[in-house]
């Protein structure tokens, strides 16, 4: 069972979530504002940072000009440790920013690989900023080694289904622009043929219009979905739509998934939603209101798309997915749908492992309250060594 303090901190993280939810309910929203919010003003939130003071430096980018959408990049000090052509500056205590650069024709500069992230928080709260979102990224850069893009997706009531699909959906293709963009920069046509540039596409203020720390440090061919419970389920969206876009991605291209307790539910329960309805972090009840805030008003259903992945006739076939691996919590209601979610990638041969972990509750590895327990900890280096098997250029070397 959960630690007494577990239990304790469940209570209040429910009534917390209830009030939330009954003051979203109660709200007047007389139209609906395609602009949207991203974050709740309760929600404690981290200041980007462009220093390596813990080894990994942030930044935020607001990519759409239409709504809310927005993203915060994580960038490990291993892409520059060893690279003498870094633009860098001082702030006044002497710590060192990290400003970016467009690497010099002949110099050795690393590319690592890049990991789309959406945050949780039932699709109404949540933030890619928050301190539990920012600690968490921060942890996934360094172990897995790669550039973390976490996605600011719209929040319910607001932007109701599918902005928070959609605009996770733009992220992804935001990135395959700004691949090509910074591929164009490389190669610029004259007279005599092609001829090899240390540059950027500039815009007409001559600014440059690829983002330099993934122009520079990024290797869009691998690319890493991972969700956390209702991120989980915008992840999945994702992997079905880029296994549908295909070539159309590249050079994007997304080798596996993670899914970390999946907020999954569907119009008939399972044992583990009967069993355990009023278990700790996000009880059944408190989801179900926030299914309805997300959910069409019109034809609310549970087993909408967004809601049950195993609904028939879902595309594309699962056999065509990404490999997937799945963490659950054993004092999760949601669990049972996850691991069946998970047992039908393996019988389409997907390398679709399972990793459940003992009296741990939903969320027990990016709660900020959790983050620093050696179960938190554990549950990051395992993905990190399941990642590495996909990201690694040198073949499958990392295995269970």
């Amino acid at each position: 069972m959960p630690s007494l303090a577990v239990k304790l901190y469940s209570i209040f993280f429910n009534l917390q979530q209830r009030y939330a939810l009954h003051n979203l309910t109660k709200a007047p929203i007389h139209a609906v504002d395609p602009f949207g919010v991203t974050s709740r003003g309760e929600e404690s939130t981290a200041a980007s940072n462009p220093s390596f003071s813990d080894g990994v430096a942030t930044k935020d980018v607001h990519i759409d000009p239409f709504s809310s959408l927005c993203i915060r990049i994580f960038l490990p000090d291993t892409a520059i440790s060893s690279d003498p052509t870094v633009n860098e500056d001082r702030s006044k205590d002497g710590a060192f920013l990290y400003r970016g650069y467009s690497p010099q024709s002949g110099t050795k500069h690393k590319k690592l690989p890049v990991l789309l992230q959406f945050h949780g928080g039932a699709f109404f709260g949540g933030s890619n900023d928050s301190v539990k979102n920012d600690a968490f990224c921060r942890r996934i850069a360094k172990l897995c080694d790669v550039i973390v893009v976490a996605v600011g997706y719209r929040l319910a009531p607001e932007s109701r289904y599918p902005a928070a699909f959609d605009d996770s959906l733009k992220v992804l293709n935001w990135l395959a622009k700004e691949a090509n963009l910074a591929e164009c920069g490389k190669w610029m046509g004259n007279g005599n043929g092609r001829k090899r540039m240390a540059a950027h596409v500039f815009d007409g203020f001559g600014a440059s219009m690829a983002e330099p720390w993934l122009a520079a440090h990024g290797d869009p061919s691998r690319c890493i979905l991972l969700g956390v419970s209702c991120g989980a389920n915008i992840a999945d969206y994702v992997a079905r739509k880029a296994v549908e876009a295909g070539k159309l991605l590249d050079p994007v291209k997304v080798v596996a998934q993670v899914l970390m307790y999946p907020f999954f539910i569907g119009s008939k329960p399972t044992a583990s939603e009967i069993k355990l309805a009023k278990s700790y972090i996000y009880d059944k009840s408190t989801c179900m209101q926030a299914w309805k805030l997300f959910l069409p008003e019109e034809k609310f259903d549970l087993d909408h798309p967004a809601a049950n992945p195993l609904i028939p006739g879902r595309e594309p076939p699962l056999k065509f997915m990404p490999p997937t691996l799945t963490v659950v919590a054993e004092q999760d209601w949601m669990r049972d749908r996850a691991i069946a979610y998970s047992e039908e990638l393996r019988k389409v041969n997907i390398d679709a492992p399972l990793l459940e972990y003992k009296d741990a509750v939903h969320e027990f590895a990016t709660l900020d309250v959790l983050l620093q327990t050696p179960q938190a900890q554990a549950c990051a280096e395992d993905i990190a060594i399941w990642v590495k098997k996909y990201i690694s250029l040198r073949g499958h070397e990392f295995s269970y």
